[in-house]
């Protein structure tokens, strides 16, 4: 930003000429940098979807394949994968889109509306993995607490003690549900947050020059 800052100090001296060439290389330089911000999310979208395709291979093996059939949820697990990995790759389709247009756009007013898309676009993707997420564990906490043998033992040990073993559960459920949102969350605020504030701030530079 250190060209950008330099150009703003020029602008703001005195000299209606060189004010309004200027202002032309600001927003030259801002949709400049708006454009390689874009291109890092979008780069950063596709080796995180490859990441957790990576991380997922890793983690099915053959307990996990038997406990998945154990359960019965073959069909479920399929399907939910087909599901989510359309969703995030459907994202990644509009990553690079809100690149191409940003890359391509030639007026300020539409630069600012296709930037504000952009930090929408990222905004709602980080929602769906929170939400995804959140499913999961939900998920595989009722599943484990019907099916798992350990779960079953805890829950005969506990009837007719005063304890109910769906109580403890439930408020175990609900600490291991809040440390997985709160730390994909700061994983994602660390990953995209960075470069949204950025983007915001183009927007707001944009913003000046046109009033």
């Amino acid at each position: 930003m250190k060209e950008l800052d330099l150009l703003k100090k020029d602008w703001q001296k005195e000299g209606q000429p060189f004010k309004q060439i200027s202002e032309e290389q600001i927003n030259t330089m801002i949709h400049r940098k708006s454009s390689s911000i874009v291109k890092r999310i979008l780069i950063i979208s596709v080796l995180e979807f490859l990441f957790w395709i990576a991380i997922s291979m890793l983690l099915t093996d053959d307990k996990y394949n038997a406990k998945v059939e154990n359960y019965g949820l073959e069909t479920f697990m399929f399907i939910s994968n087909i599901v989510n990995y359309g969703v995030l790759l459907f994202f990644i389709y509009f990553f690079y889109k809100n690149y191409k247009t940003i890359s391509t756009t030639d007026s300020t007013h539409q630069l600012m509306k296709n930037i504000l898309a952009t930090r929408k676009t990222v905004k709602y993707y980080i929602w769906y993995n929170l939400g995804i997420v959140a499913l999961d564990i939900v998920l595989t906490l009722i599943m484990e607490y019907y099916h798992d043998e350990k779960l079953q033992t805890l829950r005969q040990s506990t009837e007719g003690k005063g304890v109910s073993a769906a109580l403890l559960l439930v408020g175990l459920g609900i600490v291991i549900l809040a440390i997985g949102i709160v730390a994909v969350w700061l994983f994602y605020r660390l990953l995209y947050g960075i470069l949204l504030k950025k983007l915001y701030k183009n927007y707001n530079e944009l913003k000046k020059t046109e009033q």
